[in-house]
């Protein structure tokens, strides 16, 4: 488990969207940190405060909330497959902050469980022994991870998603609602699965597969400008 959940730290929020909005509430209610400002890129900064704490502009946020005083936590979409939200996770390093994940005390979890940071796991998540997930991903409310399972880095989970025993997800990967996934199945990067789909064979990189059936869509996911409700969003 990521140390930095359990630690308690004074939190500078990256966004002013609802998806921060949640963090907020998530930090404030269940866990041990102290949410102390957000923060946002300059050119979408809306105003000075949000959610009644200070908003400043990510470029000199440093200037503000020292890297060595506070840490952050960037609950940023899956826009782009996730590379934004990847993106300003490298930025934020770079500034020097430490980066926590929040695991709900309402998920299932057990001991051995070992999470990446800026992980942002909500609740009725059910994780199974053995499992690993990596940097920077988002497992939305009520999925089921299995057994031996491993998660690579900037993953999206959305709602109700099944994914049976011993799976492999590489880098980037989406899946939609309701989505399921066959024990000893390897998830290519990026691959997109869409809202219900059915995987039951290892996907390519890039692939997109959408239907009851996980039908293989043509183009490649990262080239979406930006994936669709359709797709679980």
């Amino acid at each position: 488990m990521n140390p930095q959940q359990t630690n308690p730290q004074k939190i500078v929020l990256f966004g002013e969207s609802q998806l921060a909005s949640l963090a907020h509430f998530y930090l404030t209610h269940d866990s041990p940190h102290e949410v102390v400002a957000f923060t946002v890129d300059a050119d979408y900064r809306k105003s000075d405060s949000y959610e009644g704490l200070p908003l400043v502009d990510f470029e000199s946020v440093q200037e503000h909330y020292p890297p060595g005083e506070f840490a952050m936590f960037l609950p940023i979409s899956f826009k782009q497959m996730s590379h934004l939200r990847r993106s300003k996770l490298e930025a934020a390093k770079e500034k020097g902050y430490a980066i926590i994940s929040y695991v709900s005390s309402k998920a299932t979890t057990w001991p051995d469980l070992n999470v990446g940071e800026n992980c942002f796991i909500f609740e009725d998540n059910t994780i199974q022994p053995f499992v690993t997930i990596g940097d920077n991903c988002v497992l939305w409310s009520g999925n089921h991870i299995g057994h031996h399972t491993t998660i690579g880095n900037h993953v999206f989970i959305t709602s109700q998603v099944v994914i049976s025993g011993a799976c492999t997800i590489h880098d980037h990967a989406f899946f939609g609602v309701n989505a399921t996934i066959r024990d000893e199945t390897i998830i290519g990067e990026a691959t997109l699965v869409g809202m219900g789909a059915l995987i039951t064979r290892d996907t390519e990189p890039y692939s997109i597969h959408l239907g009851a059936k996980g039908k293989v869509a043509r183009g490649k996911s990262v080239n979406l400008d930006s994936i669709s409700h359709k797709s679980g969003g």
